[in-house]
């Protein structure tokens, strides 16, 4: 009898320290990983460079491939989404796209949070509000409000018929397995370079001091989300050197810099690339420790099948509308050749090899004309086209498309928009033109002639720079007593002068 009570003893003991062993195990240890997958200037939702390069497909799958090593994994979105986009001139049931297609797709892919870029305003006001009243992610804005009867509001969703104002700050909770639990708070900032009406901006800097001060009590790490120039970014960590991370967008090129110990994360434009930034928490000494990898989005990144009954959509309707107009988007217009460059600090600033490609595509569709001349808000694509290069590509070059028309103009207001055009400059309103155009000493001329005022010049503009719409501009219209013939518009679609794209396509592939 002793014996069996002294057995049930042990039994018992051992029991107890396993339960115990397994218990402590499993206990909090203080430590919690979260990650973000983050994209930024995002205006193509399908694959570009011949399907084996970005695609929102490619992002669904990253975040999934994510969550199975971590349930506390956020997909980002660091700005510029909405536009510019191919498919905003498009059309569907009479109503404009305008970023439908990419909220459709950010959406599906698993899209967490997102903020303002600048060109979330490039689309009015109602267009915005739809946008935002179909997205099923959270947004966060500190510095970029809603202006409403000369009133600063906060934007914000309608959801079952209720305003959801769009917080300045964020704070989520997650936990681990083990019941480890953290605050992450977040803060956002946009650059005010598109002065919509409806918008209101406050000072970014200033905005993200005041937002991270609201917050850095109240929670374990404070992450910011921003959409501005790389200066920028550095001086807000070096003003707030606690950030776990500052993911930003911009630039298009991406962006890796650290800044004490602050990293600064930007990835390559239309999801090429993503980055992973993983933090570590330890609760218990209240550190942490951020590790960032880029990821491309190449062929070795399947896309997801959900992501792509969307993607396969939105193609079919752009294809289907662009046939319409006589495009083939899938044909191949240049096969081989140099990188051609459109990212908008250069084409709004200078000549690069793909604006000089478009003016020399005017100029042989239009033989006759003396000169050719193009504003450079109308080249959208903020990237670098890669051979080989599609019409698609050329399409979302130029997504506002227009045709070129002729006019007879006095070289005295030749000479005048000219220089107009050099004022312009950094902005849509700043002038491409032909080659053979010089200025020297406030002087132009062509092909080494200077311009004569009485002169009359046969010009081949874009007919929305005849609207007098561009910046300073306002003179350029067919009203205008110096413009003394407008040649009749080309309609037929196998005329390349219907449309400056068909113009680029024909020049191109020859």
């Amino acid at each position: 009898m002793r014996y069996i009570k002294f057995s049930c003893l042990i039994i018992l003991f051992f029991s107890i320290y396993s339960c115990s062993t397994k218990i402590n195990k499993n206990a909090d240890d203080g430590i919690i990983k979260l990650s973000f997958i983050q994209i930024n200037d995002v205006y193509e939702i399908q694959p570009l460079e011949m399907g084996h390069a970005g695609g929102m497909a490619r992002v669904a799958t990253q975040k999934k491939l994510s969550l199975k090593e971590n349930p506390n994994t956020f997909l980002v979105m660091a700005g510029d989404f909405l536009s510019p986009s191919i498919y905003n001139s498009l059309k569907v049931n009479g109503v404009r796209v305008r970023g439908r297609q990419m909220v459709e797709a950010m959406n599906v892919a698993g899209t967490d949070l997102a903020m303002f870029g600048n060109h979330e305003f490039d689309i009015n006001e109602n267009e915005l509000q739809s946008r935002i009243n179909e997205s099923k992610f959270d947004w966060i804005s500190s510095n970029t409000f809603h202006n409403v009867n000369n009133s600063s509001e906060p934007f914000y969703k309608i959801e079952n018929g209720s305003k959801i104002p769009f917080p300045e700050t964020r704070i989520i909770n997650i936990s681990d397995a083990d019941g480890t639990t953290a605050k992450i708070g977040f803060i956002a900032v946009t650059l005010p370079f598109n002065k919509a009406s409806y918008v209101v901006y406050t000072d970014p800097l200033e905005a993200a001091i005041k937002a991270y001060n609201t917050i850095k009590d109240s929670c374990d790490i404070v992450v910011a989300i921003t959409h501005q120039a790389m200066p920028d970014d550095v001086i807000l960590a070096e003003r707030l050197p606690q950030l776990a991370i500052i993911m930003g967008g911009h630039e298009h090129d991406m962006r890796h810099q650290k800044v004490g110990n602050v990293w600064i994360t930007k990835a390559h434009a239309n999801a090429i690339s993503v980055f992973k930034n993983d933090i570590v928490i330890n609760k218990k000494n209240k550190n942490f420790t951020t590790t960032t990898s880029l990821i491309y989005m190449n062929d070795s990144v399947a896309l997801d099948s959900a992501a792509s009954v969307v993607v396969k959509k939105w193609e079919d309707i752009s294809n289907k509308n662009f046939a319409s107009l006589g495009f083939d988007a899938k044909k191949i217009v240049i096969n081989n050749g140099e990188t051609l460059d459109g990212k908008e600090a250069h084409v709004r600033s200078q000549s690069t090899n793909l604006t000089r490609l478009v003016v020399k595509s005017m100029e042989a569709a239009c033989p006759e004309a003396d000169v050719a001349i193009v504003n450079s808000g109308s080249i959208r694509v903020d990237d670098e086209l890669h051979p080989p290069i599609s019409q698609y590509d050329i399409l979302r070059t130029m997504p506002f498309g227009g045709a070129i028309v002729e006019v007879d103009m006095e070289g005295s207001l030749l000479s005048k928009i000219l220089s107009i055009g050099l004022t312009n400059i950094g902005t849509g309103g700043f002038l491409q033109y032909s080659e053979k155009l010089t200025h020297n000493e406030g002087k132009w001329f062509i092909s080494g002639k200077p311009i004569e005022d009485s002169k009359i010049y046969r010009v081949a503009l874009t007919d929305f720079l005849l609207t007098g719409g561009e910046s300073n501009l306002e003179l350029l219209t067919d009203k205008n007593p110096s413009i003394k013939k407008v040649y009749p518009l080309a309609t037929e679609i196998s005329n390349p002068r219907s449309d400056i794209r068909l113009a680029i396509i024909k020049y191109a592939s020859k």
